[in-house]
């Protein structure tokens, strides 16, 4: 199998590392197909020094279900093109809807410390009937301390049910969010019209900004809820003129492809963050997507820097264009433990000729 690189990735959780991925696979039927809904899965070391991947596929057909949907994962260190580990999974749901969408979570066969890259594709799937959307989620009050806790009842339809779940998945940032982390908790069977009653108490990844709730069972499943959490920090830096210079320094809204531009952004921070040190260390990224029914990530940069007191500047970060055509940008700060410290920057269009 071809090796697909990432060749960078935006979040480097814990340590650095780069995603590959496919596009699309499909049946040969032209309306049936699984995508990737991310360019960038969020990858991490675990504790016990395994790799996860954390992804969500999409059915884009509008008339069938999907079952059996088959991920693929390969593991590669930074050099060689041989793969260190290879695992294929499956979906958190069994049977995705039309429209639906389904996270997943793989974890690498053992730890291994030499894992830095690697490559996710949708390998397969096959047609399935569909389930009836007779489950219904709702949650009560929810707790926010260093955890996320809250209580919820699921409401099941006219017909017993088995084997049925409850998922939490936590999303970022980014557009379009990734998922970052699942939750499950088990239920089993339900009778018909009854109740079941369920609780979380999870520890809210630090650069989550909200989260799903969504269930299945053997025939049935729920609407997704979306959830927004509330943001626990207060935004220090202010990201402004976000601006495209061209090589001479000058402000550019029609670029060549091939020539490099600069991403310029104003950063302003009212007070430190450390106040001891006077120092507050941050990351600023550009992404940028090419425009289009289906946004395509063309770029992902960083840039480390570190405001001194109360202070303002000017990070930027070089880009060359690969393709022609009308692109967003993007921009983001953030702190060293990879949590939001500024709102997202005034988005920027520019065209690629």
């Amino acid at each position: 199998m071809e090796k697909i690189i990432l060749s960078i990735f935006l979040i480097l959780i814990l340590f650095p590392i780069s995603s590959g991925y496919s596009a699309e696979v499909t049946d040969n039927k032209p309306t049936l197909s699984v995508v990737l809904t991310s360019d960038s899965p969020f990858v991490y070391r675990d504790n016990e020094g395994y790799t996860v991947v954390v992804g969500e596929v999409e059915n884009t057909s509008k008339l069938s279900s999907v079952s059996r949907v088959s991920i693929l994962v390969n593991f590669y260190d930074a050099t060689s093109p041989q793969s260190l580990d290879v695992v294929e999974s499956g979906t958190m749901l069994q049977v995705i809807p039309p429209l639906g969408k389904s996270p997943y979570m793989i974890r690498s066969n053992s730890p291994n410390l030499d894992i830095t890259q690697v490559s996710v594709i949708v390998d397969g799937f096959n047609p399935s009937p569909s389930k009836s959307n007779d489950l219904s989620v709702k949650l009560n009050d929810i707790t926010l301390d260093n955890t996320l806790d809250f209580s919820g009842v699921l409401k099941n339809g006219a017909a017993p049910i088995s084997n049925a779940t409850v998922y939490l998945a936590f999303y970022d940032n980014f557009i379009p969010p990734r998922i970052i982390g699942v939750s499950t908790i088990t239920i089993g069977d339900v009778k018909s019209n009854e109740l079941a009653p369920f609780s979380f108490n999870e520890e809210i990844p630090s650069r989550s900004v909200g989260f799903t709730l969504f269930s299945e069972s053997n025939v049935f499943y729920s609407d997704p809820i979306d959830v927004k959490i509330p943001q626990l920090t207060t935004k220090l830096i202010t990201i402004s003129n976000v601006s495209v210079l061209d090589s001479q320094g000058k402000v550019t809204s029609e670029i060549k492809v091939g020539s490099t531009v600069k991403i310029q952004s104003e950063t302003w921070i009212q007070f430190s963050a450390d106040q001891k040190s006077n120092e507050t260390p941050y990351s600023y990224y550009v992404q940028i997507k090419q425009s289009g029914k289906t946004p395509f990530v063309e770029f992902i940069g960083k840039y480390d820097g570190n405001h001194i007191g109360a202070d303002k500047q000017f990070p930027s970060i070089d880009w060359t264009p690969e393709s022609s055509g009308l692109f967003f940008i993007e921009t983001f700060v953030w702190d060293r433990n990879n949590i939001p410290i500024a709102d997202q920057g005034p988005i920027v269009l520019v065209n690629v000729d």
